[in-house]
């Protein structure tokens, strides 16, 4: 995907989350985001959608065996957290000395 048509999102790898959809939903507790596939519009949060996934022996792991790790889920699933407000929030864009800045809608305070 071009840069042009890249989609831009409110939410960076290191912010806290909320999951607002799915089998880990849980509007009370954050949390963080490794990963965001931008182009697949997904991320992976931090014990969120655990796959288990049966690996036999190889050179690289000798022992093989259950290896549990996240899998992505759809970036419309989960919203940022606002720690002033201790709520989920939505964010708005604004722009400082030319540089864009997220600001929470809920407290105002810049995420």
């Amino acid at each position: 995907m071009s840069n042009r048509f890249r989609p831009k999102y409110n939410i960076k790898k290191g912010d806290q989350v909320v999951v607002i959809a799915g089998a880990d939903k849980d509007r009370s507790k954050p949390r963080l985001v490794k990963e965001v596939l931008v182009d697949e519009g997904k991320v992976v949060v931090e014990g969120v959608n655990i796959k288990t996934r049966h690996t036999k022996p190889s050179a690289q792991n000798t022992r093989g065996g259950i290896i549990k790790k996240e899998a992505p889920i759809h970036i419309s699933n989960v919203m940022l957290w606002d720690p002033k407000a201790k709520a989920p929030t939505r964010v708005k864009r604004v722009r400082e000395n030319g540089k864009t800045a997220r600001v929470s809608k809920k407290s105002g305070e810049k995420l």
